[in-house]
C-alpha cells in the first residue's frame, strides 16, 4: 500500500510541471494565434467586399481539321503526333475548315474605384463578347472593357454602379520574402448559391520571378511575385493581399503539372499595375518603348572571352534591321553596360528600363565593342503590336557533310528540319548530336539549336562551318538562335 502511494505521489510530482507548463503555454500561444486569426478574418472580411466574380462570353473562328481515323479506329490521325508529322512533312498542313466556337470562362476582379471601374487580367476579358460581374453581395452587372494591356495582361472593366467597396492599392517594391500573404479569389460567385470570394494564405515565396516563353504566349512575365497562397483556376485576376488589407499584386497564373494547385502561384506587382492604370480607365494604348535588338545576359566565360571585369552587362546577340538600335549604331556583340546614365547588369533591368521610356525620347547608351567603351545616341521607338522578329528565308537542302568539333555535329538546315525542331526560316547549320563531356556540351550547345556565326562570321552552310572551325584556334565564340557560348578548345577540355 505505502509503495502505492509512493508511486502516485511521484506521479502528482511529475504530472504538476508538466500541466502547468501544458497551461502556460497555452496561455501564451493562443494570444498570438489568435492574434493573427483576426488580423487575416478582418483582410478577408474588408478586402472580400470588393472581389467579383467575372464570366465571359466569346464566339471565334477555330480550325476544326478532317479526323482520318487510325488503326483500330481508336484515334484521329490529326491527333496522332507521329502521323501528323508524316502528313505535313509530305504534304503541308492537313485540310480542314473553319468554324464558331462558342466558349465561356470564369475569372475574378477586384473593385479599385466605387464608381464601378475593376481590374483584372487581359486573358479573362480580352476577347470576351459579353461580360458579367457579380458582386461579393450578389448583385450583376453588365460589363464594359475600358482598357487593355495584354503584354502586361491586365485590364479594367467598368460596370454601371456608384458607392462600391474599393482597395487600396499597396507597394510591391517594399515586400520581402517570408511576409504574410492572402490571396483572394471569387471563381464560384456564378455556379454557387453563395457569392462570397474564397481566401487562401501563404507567404511571399520569391520575388522578380520570370516565367519562359512557354508561358507567355506574348506577355511580360518577367517580373512575378510568388506565393504558396493558393491560386486556383478562375482566381486570375484576384488580389493578392497583405496583412494591412493593402493588395500587393495581381494573382495571374500557377505552374502545375495535374491541372491543380501545386504550391507555385504568381501575381503581377501592384506598383507595376500603378504605372498603366490611369491609362487603363482612360481607354488609353499601353505604350512601351523598344530598341529593336535580342539580348542575353553574361557568363563567366562570354564576360572573359569580351575582356571584362565582372558578369554585369547585357550581350547583343540581334540587331533588328530597321529598328531604333541599328539606326543608332549598334552591332551585334556589342555588351550594354549603360542605358539612360543608368547602369545595366541584367537582361531584366535593360527590359524595364527600355519598357519605361517614352517612344520618341533619345537617350545615351554606353557599350562596349572591341574592349573600348563606344558612346551611342538612340531615339526610343514604340514597340509594335508583334515583337516577332521576321528572319530571312535561306534554307539549305543536305549536301555537304559536316566533321565532329569540339563534340559538335551538324547539318544543313531545311524546310523538313525547321518544322521537326520547331524552328524559325532562317540560315545557318542545325546541331544534330552533341558529345556528352565535351567542350560543346560544357558550353551548353544542344542537339536542336542553330549555329549562325562562328567567331562573329556568319555561316550560312555547312561548308561554311567546316571552314572556320577547322582555322579556328583557342576559345571560340558561337552564336546560335539561342544567343552566344564560348565554347571552349580541346586543351581546356
Amino acid at each position: 500500500m505505502k509503495r502505492r502511494i509512493y508511486f502516485l505521489t511521484i506521479l502528482v510530482f511529475l504530472a504538476w510541471p508538466l500541466a502547468y507548463v501544458q497551461a502556460q503555454g497555452e496561455a501564451a500561444v493562443p494570444l498570438e494565434a489568435k492574434a493573427l486569426e483576426n488580423t487575416f478574418v478582418n483582410v478577408a472580411a474588408s478586402v472580400g467586399k470588393a472581389v467579383v466574380s467575372v464570366s465571359t462570353e466569346s464566339t471565334e473562328q477555330a480550325p476544326e481539321r478532317f479526323y482520318f481515323r487510325g488503326p483500330g479506329g481508336k484515334k484521329p490521325f490529326a491527333e496522332d503526333d507521329f502521323f501528323r508529322n508524316f502528313f505535313e512533312d509530305f504534304f503541308g498542313e492537313m485540310p480542314g475548315f473553319d468554324y464558331q466556337q462558342h466558349r465561356v470562362g470564369l475569372g475574378s476582379g477586384v473593385i479599385i474605384d466605387p464608381d464601378g471601374f475593376i481590374l483584372t487580367n487581359e486573358h479573362v476579358v480580352g476577347k470576351a463578347d459579353k461580360i458579367t460581374v457579380k458582386l461579393a453581395d450578389g448583385r450583376e452587372f453588365k460589363g464594359q472593357v475600358k482598357g487593355t494591356d495584354s503584354r502586361a495582361d491586365l485590364a479594367v472593366v467598368k460596370i454601371n454602379a456608384k458607392n462600391l467597396p474599393a482597395v487600396k492599392l499597396g507597394n510591391s517594391d517594399n515586400l520581402k520574402i517570408g511576409q504574410w500573404a492572402i490571396a483572394v479569389g471569387n471563381p464560384f460567385g456564378f455556379v454557387m448559391d453563395n457569392s462570397e470570394p474564397t481566401v487562401t494564405v501563404g507567404v511571399i515565396s520569391a520575388l522578380h520571378r520570370s516565367l519562359g516563353r512557354l508561358f507567355q504566349r506574348g506577355r511580360d512575365y518577367g517580373d512575378l511575385i510568388q506565393t504558396d497562397a493558393a491560386i486556383n483556376p478562375g482566381n486570375s485576376g484576384g488580389p493578392l493581399v497583405n496583412l494591412e488589407g493593402e493588395v500587393v499584386g495581381i494573382n495571374v497564373a500557377i505552374f502545375t503539372t495535374s491541372g491543380g494547385y501545386e504550391g507555385v502561384g504568381f501575381a503581377i506587382p501592384v506598383n507595376n499595375v500603378k504605372r498603366i492604370i490611369s491609362r487603363l480607365i482612360e481607354g488609353k494604348k499601353i505604350v512601351y518603348g523598344w530598341l529593336g535588338i535580342t539580348v542575353q545576359d553574361l557568363d563567366e566565360n562570354l564576360a572573359k572571352y569580351f575582356g571584362l571585369a565582372d558578369k554585369n552587362g547585357v550581350l547583343v546577340t540581334k540587331v533588328l534591321e530597321g529598328g531604333p538600335a541599328e539606326k543608332a549604331g549598334v552591332k551585334n556583340s556589342d555588351v550594354i553596360k549603360k542605358f539612360d546614365n543608368k547602369p545595366v547588369n541584367s537582361v531584366k533591368e535593360l527590359l524595364s528600363l527600355v519598357g519605361s521610356s517614352e517612344a520618341g525620347k533619345k537617350v545615351r547608351m554606353a557599350v562596349i565593342r572591341d574592349k573600348r567603351e563606344v558612346a551611342l545616341d538612340i531615339v526610343i521607338g514604340q514597340r509594335p503590336e508583334t515583337a516577332e522578329e521576321g528572319l530571312e528565308e535561306g534554307l539549305e537542302e543536305e549536301g555537304v557533310p559536316s566533321k565532329l568539333w569540339r563534340g559538335i555535329e551538324v547539318q544543313e538546315l531545311n524546310a523538313a528540319l525547321s518544322r521537326r525542331y520547331d524552328l524559325e526560316k532562317q540560315t545557318g547549320v542545325l546541331v544534330t548530336d552533341v558529345k556528352p563531356g565535351s567542350p560543346a556540351d560544357d558550353a551548353g550547345i544542344a542537339p536542336g539549336d542553330v549555329i549562325l556565326e562562328i567567331n562573329k562570321t556568319t555561316v550560312k552552310s555547312v561548308e561554311d562551318y567546316n571552314k572556320l572551325t577547322s582555322a579556328a584556334k583557342g576559345d571560340v565564340l558561337v552564336k546560335t538562335n539561342r544567343g552566344y557560348a564560348v565554347v571552349k578548345s580541346e586543351q581546356h577540355s
